[in-house]
């Protein structure tokens, strides 16, 4: 019973004092984690989302582009095998297939004509009678982006040589505008029938007013413009990249067209069935393929820049450029890449490469997260009279979100990192929860920073009124999860969820001591010197501007003390931090050569120095020591110490005592011995000067300066006839000088 206790005591002795809480109740608290089911409002509110359908789904690596005709038919271009699919009235059907690997853009004339776009060896295809014919070859390896003007003309923005193309009725295309760059990825078309084109790598977009001729509205800090639309006001939006996808898409395409080049002609037989007809599945043969002629690598346009390394800087973001061409930032991501925009009344919409998210950015530039496919990136928006439609990559999907909420959700928060192993307490939450929503959190821990398969598994759900205890294991991280469901009309919000938990004390550290010696000012209050240097002076003196002194005010002439300008004293310093953050108290001991008990100099420090008068320390060398303590952030039992002794330090306060022998004359000269010898430290320097001179090196007789006890001779030479001072000065280590004097008559 008493060995548990003592467990029991010492265990709690780990944890700290202070209580910590981890509050998720922003949308940027909330917007890291995951969502399933699950949207967060622009006022960091979690609720149910609406429900995504999915329209077509495909065995194709990425949707490319989604148009929809007038009839409500839904026409959808794909990597990496370059499908065309069709879909009408919730029916799926392969349109064609192109010869190239990549349908980066479709486009509808004003008659409902289908054209589409293959990349690489860049066609352009015009779809009559249920077939594809080429309608235009541009000569160029990548077509991006198609847009239709007001007269009828088709504009192509191209790569990897950063040509906008006009292509007429007759598939013939001439250079609209060369913009010196390497991709055009955005074009679009105002109401005044110019040409907006946005290019790659250095985000430029451009206003093309004729032939030749444009005015480029922004130059943006990121590579790549992707994604352009028109605002009611004439206003633009703009989407612009810092991930350069035009160059991945590309790379992937030679991949691809390499690929497809290398496999070799299959004979196989079909079966056709209802199922596969619906599923969208190419049922036509296919004539043998001719292998490509291998692609080149791109080569770089003569005039375009270098692709500027934005690490650390945004990864994204959405401009609005009104029509007087100024310019606001209306969102900006270093986590994200905006892939495409949707205007959808006041509203902008816009989807990302994070899970492929969808956003809504309302007129006071809030941003709300819509919905969380699941995908890889959320490629295409198009704004429609039943919802809006994603279409995806990783798989090729096309979704329809619309105003309807799902019936539950999931939301998974991001991985939260205690700094230390924990013990967790409460689970905390607060919102608008009705009596029919349901509502239970679960948790998890670990004390890897990812979850893997030595973390925990989920608790049991936790439910209740607001809270509810923690059961996962103490540890240094924690997640949890929130499943809510209360039905299609039901109101169900979370605001805030907190989690508790109180975390291990860590030990302080003392990293380093240093002793520093210095001198003082010596008070002139108290003390024998200080009284020294109050005495009132026994006379003064008046000086004239002959130089001739005043009447002293007292008999005789007294000797002027010289005093003693400083004090030595002992600075000791140290560096102490702690893990937690907790201020620190310190305890100063010290030690001599010999001893075996550390005596106290001071306790209750908060400061990392303290000086002592050296003098108080005889000389000999000691140790000090400190010791850090919490205690002031942590109670009685759990607070913890650490100490560091520093090197043993020499104390020499006393000067080397310096003799002088019996000077031997010579004719103009003299010779001096000299001794010295100190009691704590060897002697390091020895000079002299004669008549209060330069002062000169002197030499020891054994050639070395290195023991406590020298002996030297000084050799004076070129002495002139009469009195003559001679001083000798010699310093231990610890700079102390002692001094001698002799007279030579």
């Amino acid at each position: 019973m008493i060995r548990a206790l003592l467990i029991a005591a010492f265990a709690a002795s780990l944890w700290g004092g202070g209580a910590a809480t981890w509050e998720s109740n922003t949308f940027g608290d909330f917007v890291r984690g995951r969502f399933t089911g699950v949207s967060l409002t622009k006022d960091g509110r979690l609720v149910l989302a609406p429900s995504p359908d999915v329209l077509f789904t495909s065995t194709e690596g990425a949707v490319w582009s989604v148009v929809q005709a007038k009839d409500g038919t839904l026409y959808v271009g794909t990597g990496h095998r370059g499908k065309v699919f069709s879909i009408r009235n919730g029916q799926s059907a392969l349109l064609w297939t192109a010869p190239q690997p990549e349908v980066f853009a479709l486009a509808l004339d004003p008659q409902g004509v289908l054209y589409a776009a293959s990349s690489p060896e860049g066609r352009i295809y015009k779809f009559e009678g249920g077939k594809a014919t080429e309608f235009a070859n541009p000569r160029t390896k990548y077509v991006w982006a198609l847009a239709f003007g007001h007269d009828g003309a088709l504009y192509a923005g191209t790569g990897d040589q950063g040509k906008v193309l006009r292509i007429g009725k007759d598939g013939k295309s001439e250079v609209w505008f060369e913009t010196g760059q390497s991709h055009v990825t955005g074009l679009s078309v105002d109401r005044q029938n110019r040409v907006l084109a946005g290019t790659e790598p250095n985000g430029i977009l451009y206003r093309i007013e004729a032939q030749g001729k444009a005015f480029a509205l922004y130059d943006s800090s990121l590579p790549e413009i992707r994604s352009i639309v028109g605002g009611e006001d004439g206003s633009l939006y703009v989407s612009a990249l810092g991930g350069s996808v035009a160059r991945q898409n590309a790379q992937a395409a030679l991949s691809a067209a390499a690929a497809a080049a290398s496999t070799p002609t299959i004979s196989t037989t079909i079966t056709v069935t209802s199922d596969s007809a619906q599923a969208g599945i190419d049922l036509k043969p296919k004539p043998e393929a001719k292998t490509p002629t291998p692609l080149a690598p791109a080569e770089p346009v003569a005039g375009a820049q270098q692709v500027v390394d934005l690490s650390g800087m945004e990864k994204s973001a959405i401009y609005r450029i009104y029509p007087d061409n100024t310019v606001e930032t209306l969102w900006s991501s270093k986590e994200e890449n905006v892939y495409d925009i949707a205007r959808q009344g006041k509203d902008i919409l816009f989807s990302t490469d994070l899970q492929g998210r969808i956003y809504r950015l309302t007129s006071d530039l809030k941003a709300a997260l819509l919905v969380e496919t699941r995908e890889g990136e959320a490629t295409r928006l198009v704004d429609t009279a039943s919802g809006i439609l994603a279409g995806t990559s990783n798989q090729a999907k096309l979704l329809r979100v619309d105003s309807k909420p799902a019936v539950s959700g999931v939301y998974e928060s991001p991985v939260h990192d205690a700094n230390s192993v924990s013990r967790w307490g409460h689970l905390a939450w607060r919102g608008d929860i009705v009596k029919t929503a349901k509502v239970a959190f679960r948790t998890r821990s670990g004390n890897s920073a990812r979850p893997d398969s030595t973390w925990s598994d989920w608790s049991q759900p936790l439910t209740g009124d607001g809270s509810a205890e923690i059961p996962s294991p103490s540890a240094r991280f924690i997640q949890w999860q929130l499943e809510m469901s209360g039905g299609n009309e039901e109101a169900l919000a979370i605001d805030s969820v907190a989690v508790n938990y109180l975390p291990q004390n860590n030990r302080p550290i003392v990293r380093g001591i240093t002793v520093t010696p210095q001198w003082a000012a010596v008070s002139q209050k108290g003390g024998a010197s200080g009284a020294a240097a109050q005495q009132p002076a026994s006379y003064s003196i008046t000086v004239t501007d002959t130089g001739e002194a005043g009447t002293p005010t007292s008999s005789g002439t007294p000797t002027t003390t010289v005093a003693r300008s400083g004090a030595p004293q002992l600075m000791i310093a140290w560096q102490a931090d702690d893990p937690d953050n907790d201020k620190l108290v310190y305890a100063l001991w010290f030690r001599g050569d010999g001893e075996k008990q550390w005596k106290l100099v001071k306790d209750q420090l908060t400061e990392n120095t303290h000086i002592m008068d050296a003098e108080a320390l005889a000389d000999g060398r000691y140790q000090y020591r400190v010791v850090a303590s919490d205690r002031l952030n942590n109670p009685a039992g759990s607070s913890r110490e650490a100490e560091l002794v520093s090197a043993p330090v020499l104390v020499d306060n006393t000067p080397p005592a310096v003799t002088l022998g019996q000077a031997v004359r010579k004719t103009a000269g003299a010779d001096l011995p000299v001794n010295a010898h100190d009691s704590a430290s060897p002697l390091r320097r020895a000079e002299y000067n004669v008549d209060a001179g330069p002062w000169a090196l002197l030499e020891p007789v054994d050639g070395i300066l290195d023991e406590r006890r020298e002996d030297f001779v000084i050799r004076l030479t070129g002495l002139a006839p009469g009195e003559h001072v001679v001083v000798v000065r010699v310093f231990d280590s610890s700079g102390n000088p002692g001094l001698a004097k002799v007279v030579l008559k």
